[in-house]
């Protein structure tokens, strides 16, 4: 304590070349913030339409696929069978149906020359009968040939379209971002075999206080802060769900986002809401110091 007494006052550095802004309240915009989850606009589960073992798979999670890209194929062998069966089926028909074109274009041409013949008392009704029951059998049979055509059809684009399911391809264009099949595996009607992503269109979904039901309304413009990003995108709400969860009293609102190249599925992210008006002090961005973890301002005395 001697020593301390004994030294000198230290006097407070001079400091120059500062610029002092004065501060007063303002009326400023209420923010609301509120976090959520960064997820793709569509996100598509790929299923196999039937049963069989996998052959091949063309992509692995990461790729970037196109709408109509194969993704893997199927043992194929018995739907190209029943394919074979039915093309010769529909050929058949097709052969069928001539024939019964023939048959009833003679026996038109038959009932005609017999009319006459009977016109003229060549012949009796009897005969002319059994020529028209013939002519009207001939027509029948038309029919029941273009009525077996038009199943042999139906079957031959039914094999088609089974045949086409042992290529699963991609709905949409996007990424792969899972994988649930391996090589050698049974693929099963319904099981998910990929996940394919929209990268194109994200969004950003929130749970909302109730007491903004009915403020929030399609087509708001809100600012999304997301942590990867040093600057606010521009959303829009696109959707809000009026039903609002019990437990926690707030509603989904999904923002959508555009698909900047860096956004991904599963991101943390901010959006702000107006919620009104409230009094407020705000200062230059350029006044604000941070050392470490602590942020603040220095502020001017009366004495300087």
């Amino acid at each position: 304590c001697a020593r301390e007494d004994k030294q000198a006052k230290q006097v407070p550095a001079q400091v120059s070349g500062l610029t002092l802004y004065e501060v007063r309240p303002v009326t400023i915009d209420d923010i609301y913030e509120v976090s959520g989850t960064i997820r793709a606009r569509t996100t598509t589960t790929v299923s196999s339409r039937i049963m069989g073992e996998v052959r091949e798979i063309y992509v692995r999670e990461g790729d970037r696929v196109r709408q109509g890209q194969v993704l893997l194929s199927i043992d194929d062998r018995d739907y190209r069978e029943r394919l074979s069966q039915a093309e010769e089926a529909y050929q058949e028909a097709l052969r069928a149906l001539e024939t019964a074109r023939q048959n009833k274009r003679l026996a038109d041409i038959t009932y005609e020359r017999y009319r006459r013949l009977y016109e003229e008392k060549a012949l009796t009704q009897q005969e002319l009968d059994q020529v028209e029951t013939q002519k009207e059998i001939a027509r029948l049979e038309l029919e029941r040939m273009e009525a077996m055509l038009r199943r042999a059809k139906a079957s031959l684009e039914e094999a088609r379209l089974m045949y086409g399911y042992t290529k699963v391809t991609s709905p949409i264009d996007g990424i792969i971002t899972e994988k649930k099949i391996e090589l050698g595996n049974m693929a099963m009607p319904g099981t998910p075999l990929f996940t394919v992503e929209d990268t194109g269109h994200f969004r950003l979904e929130v749970y909302l206080d109730e007491r903004f039901s009915g403020k929030v309304k399609k087509g708001m413009s809100v600012p999304v802060y997301i942590e990867t990003k040093r600057e606010a995108v521009n959303g829009r709400v696109s959707e809000v769900v009026p039903s609002v969860d019990p437990m926690t009293r707030s509603f989904l609102v999904k923002i959508d986002m555009g698909g900047p190249s860096d956004l991904r599925s599963g991101l943390y992210g901010k959006a702000r809401f107006t919620a009104g008006k409230k009094t407020g002090i705000l200062i230059p961005q350029r006044a604000i110091v941070r050392r470490g973890q602590l942020t603040g301002v220095y502020v001017v005395d009366d004495k300087g």
